[in-house]
């Protein structure tokens, strides 16, 4: 595991007995290799040449490294390749990030997934290839190990990963986001694990495609019937969030930024919706947390490499602060930050995975 952290989000929570794990999360890592700048959509025929690019580890590891940088303690169980990709994704995350591995294997002869990511004007294409790892030699135990809460990905179309009851029957917390359905079924009846599930957090169109209906807050109204907090991102508008079980509603703008990259956004969002969750926050504190770390996530380039630790919060709410002209309503959105983090900024020391395989540290 990495350095002690420098801010534990989860202090006043904390109690003898605890979990070692804050969360557990389990799915495919990718290498990812991101070109950004690009001012168009490549054409056909011709050679595009970008002004940027990154390599970092995906897919799942875009959460997981996340939750990492913002010091809560995450446990992956994935397989690796045992290819170089494989060998720097896992360097990457275990030494770099201080991610726990031990759940996680290498498979001898199986190449890692990598996709190719371009950004452009705001948005992302992405070419992705791999295979299924093998099935591992021992059977890997039904159920997480003890943790706080898990994350948990639902797939359309897929088994039922019996996973889920097992960890939320133990105690865990769980909070799920959803697979894109390139069915086009958008069948709710695939959405049977949110019975297990303490949140949801999709985006506007799943919500609204498994929910039959055009208003994003009202597919989250009817989410909220099968999950007891249903949390709905709407883009450029903000997030908006249904608490069924307190019988409460939060809605929050989303902060205006120049996006370089929207790579692992989402991710990031409900990373920080899940730290806030598991420290005690109430609900528009989670929401406006979840938006502030996504949309710091996408001026970086790639998906893991862009996640936010408490370093670049501290320096946003400090800048924030610093101008006569900001909205005061939005200063106050974000006011408890002042108690959560330190009044003077030091410098912190924060891991990065490298952006590059190229390179390898002295």
């Amino acid at each position: 595991m990495s350095d002690r952290p420098v801010l534990d989000p989860l202090a006043t929570v904390r109690s003898k007995g605890d979990p070692a794990t804050d969360v557990y999360l389990t799915g495919t890592v990718f290498l990812d290799i991101i070109f950004t700048g690009l001012d168009r959509a490549p054409v056909r025929g011709t050679e595009t040449w970008a002004r940027g690019m990154g390599s970092s580890p995906g897919g799942i590891a875009n959460m997981a490294t996340a939750l990492a940088r913002l010091s809560l303690r995450t446990s992956l169980a994935a397989a690796f390749g045992d290819d170089m990709y494989g060998d720097y994704c896992w360097e990457s995350l275990e030494r770099d990030e201080g991610i726990d591995l031990s759940l996680s294997r290498k498979v001898p002869g199986w190449h890692s997934p990598v996709t190719v990511s371009m950004a452009y004007e705001g948005e992302r294409t992405m070419v992705s290839h791999g295979h299924e790892a093998p099935p591992p030699e021992e059977p890997a135990p039904p159920c997480p190990p003890p943790s706080r809460a898990c994350v948990a990905t639902l797939h359309p179309g897929m088994p039922r990963q019996e996973w889920i009851a097992l960890a939320a029957a133990r105690g865990g917390r769980i909070f799920a986001d959803v697979g894109w359905d390139d069915s086009g079924r958008w069948d709710p009846d695939d959405l049977a694990d949110l019975r297990h599930c303490d949140a949801f957090l999709p985006n506007a169109v799943e919500a609204m495609r498994y929910m039959r209906t055009d208003c994003p807050r009202e597919a989250a109204r009817r989410l909220a019937e099968l999950v007891p907090l249903a949390v709905v991102t709407l883009g450029d508008e903000g997030v908006y969030a249904v608490d069924s079980a307190a019988g409460e509603t939060a809605e929050v703008p989303a902060l205006t930024v120049e996006a370089l990259d929207p790579t692992g956004a989402g991710d990031v969002f409900v990373a920080g919706f899940v730290t806030g969750s598991l420290a005690g926050w109430p609900l528009a504190d989670r929401l406006a947390f979840a938006s502030l770390t996504a949309a710091l996530s996408v001026q970086e380039f790639g998906g893991s490499l862009s996640a936010p630790g408490w370093i670049e919060i501290a320096h946003w709410w400090q800048h924030a602060k610093a101008y006569d002209d900001q909205d005061r309503e939005a200063l106050r959105r974000y006011a408890f930050l002042d108690d959560l983090l330190p009044t003077a900024a030091r410098p912190w020391p924060l891991r990065r995975a490298v952006p590059t395989i190229g390179f390898r540290r002295p």
